[in-house]
């Protein structure tokens, strides 16, 4: 049994607060049961009742297979989902199957429609945009109805920060959060954390400004140590995207002159007070990017082995239009995409014991593993949020009563959940903002043995991180749209 974690204090004074996640609420619509397992269970009974009625214990004995199907499927359980959840996916992964959706081939001789991009699945309704006031391409989601900015950011090493120094950070960034959850207008916000082979060009530009070319015996070796060492070194990059909701910011955008041009003017808007924000939190936004910069991204996250080449030659890659992958195979538990295999895994449970700021280093810090981790935010509105946390308490308690009436025991993970409904609702009404957190990790290799290799070392990462995390089988595609891409794309 480990002691749970109490305030520490740093040599100024400070006191460290540790902090706990929410649980991922396991209740269902009746008595711990889903709407799927009621289902099978209101099966099973109304063939045990008709069978009993219509011919008796003859008719009953050829009704248990039934019986016993529905139970195996409403409550067996494998790779810790019940047999009921995986119908869906099943079912739409043998439909895709047998649509040949699995499959994408670029064609290369057919021009694509002015404005799109070349990207697969459902992302292949994306379409570009570029405002004339800050050159920042918008990306429009005409089916989710969102407008999407990507900035890029920089910032120090979070784990080597003096204690103090985390904690101030840690609640600035809190209040970033807190600023998308009034605004009402805002439908995501994604944090996109990658590692990239370091192509060179940092140590090539520095040695190049900053060297002695006198054509010495140092200076030659340590320009071939500069020329060898980089493109084997590793980086990290961080953007930042934020999606307009176009739906619920419909009257900002007629009154900012309506269509396309009134939803770039309120983007902008939103665009201006995140930057501020994000500069108050002692972050340093670049600018937002431009369609070069973002054709750099989704080229180098579906084809890694031509990035560091495309990072060297700033001209070369920069086309929008063309930067999607040429061909993508996507596996019930994997998919490739031109030279790369990627394998996405969902954080289903963060950590249920407090933890103090960095907890996630061994998950981010892991070297040797190109991975890119993503972190999408919902904010819910204020009304919206109270509506939710009421209904959930009734669910609740109503739920108690049944499982009193029935002589059902409550177990310690049921008032743990209701504990966290409790606590949102204390927060709601101190002012704070709700929202919902989506963590991904998308896991590229050059190999299938080396893939499933990142993914079990990614997956020991995560347990040292007192993270949970499962690999989602049979949605491997649109799972990585939404982990390795920064287009803030809902999975």
């Amino acid at each position: 049994m480990t002691a749970p974690l109490t305030p520490t204090t740093t040599r100024d004074g400070h006191e460290l607060r540790p902090v706990k996640f929410s649980r991922l609420a396991q209740r269902g619509v009746l008595l711990g049961m889903s709407g799927a397992q009621l289902l099978v269970a209101g099966i099973a009974a109304a063939t045990v009742v008709f069978s009993l009625y219509a011919g008796g214990a003859t008719l009953f004995l050829a009704t248990v297979p039934i019986v016993v199907l529905c139970g195996v499927l409403g409550w067996g359980a494998v790779g810790g989902r019940k047999l009921i959840a995986w119908l869906p996916i099943g079912a739409r992964w043998l439909w895709r199957t047998a649509t040949g959706q699995l499959v994408y081939r670029r064609r290369i001789t057919r021009p694509r429609p002015a404005g799109t991009l070349a990207l697969p699945g459902d992302a292949a309704a994306l379409r570009q945009r570029v405002d004339t006031d800050t050159g920042a391409v918008m990306i429009h989601d005409p089916h989710a109805a969102t407008l999407t900015a990507i900035i890029g950011l920089t910032h120090p090493a979070f784990v080597l920060l003096d204690p103090a120094e985390q904690e101030r950070r840690v609640t600035a960034w809190g209040r970033v959060l807190a600023t998308a959850c009034r605004s009402g207008r805002i439908a995501s916000l994604q944090v996109l954390e990658r590692t990239l082979p370091d192509s060179g060009k940092g140590l090539a530009e520095w040695w190049s400004r900053h060297g002695s070319h006198d054509g010495s015996w140092a200076s030659t070796t340590y320009g071939e140590l500069i020329e060898r060492a980089g493109p084997a070194g590793e980086r990290h990059a961080s953007t930042l995207s934020l999606s307009l909701d176009l739906k619920s910011s419909g009257r900002a955008i007629r009154a900012a002159g309506g269509g396309n041009r009134g939803a770039a003017a309120v983007l902008r808007q939103e665009m201006a007070t995140l930057a501020a924000a994000l500069r108050a939190a002692d972050l340093a936004p670049s600018d937002w990017l431009a369609p070069g910069d973002l054709a750099l991204i989704l080229r180098a996250a579906y084809d890694p082995a031509v990035a560091g080449a495309l990072e060297r030659h700033g001209g070369l890659g920069r086309d929008l239009a063309a930067a999607g992958p040429v061909a993508v195979a996507e596996s019930w538990g994997s998919s490739r995409s031109d030279s790369a295999h990627h394998c996405v895994l969902w954080v289903s449970e963060w950590p249920r014991s407090m933890v103090f700021p960095g907890f996630l280093a061994p998950v981010l810090l892991s070297s040797g593993i190109r991975r890119t981790f993503s972190l999408l935010y919902t904010p819910l509105r204020a009304d919206h949020a109270a509506r939710d946390i009421r209904r959930k308490k009734t669910e609740y308690v109503s739920d108690a009563a049944q499982r009193s009436r029935i002589g059902q025991i409550e177990d310690a993970q049921q008032s743990a959940e209701y504990q966290d409904v409790l606590q949102q609702e204390a927060d709601l009404t101190a002012g704070h903002g709700i929202l919902r957190t989506t963590g991904l990790v998308s896991v590229t290799a050059d190999d299938i043995g080396e893939l499933e290799q990142a993914v079990a070392a990614l997956e020991q990462a995560a347990i040292q991180a007192s993270c949970e995390t499962r690999r989602l089988w049979g949605q491997q595609g649109q799972a990585f749209a939404a982990a390795a891409l920064p287009l803030s794309r809902p999975l």
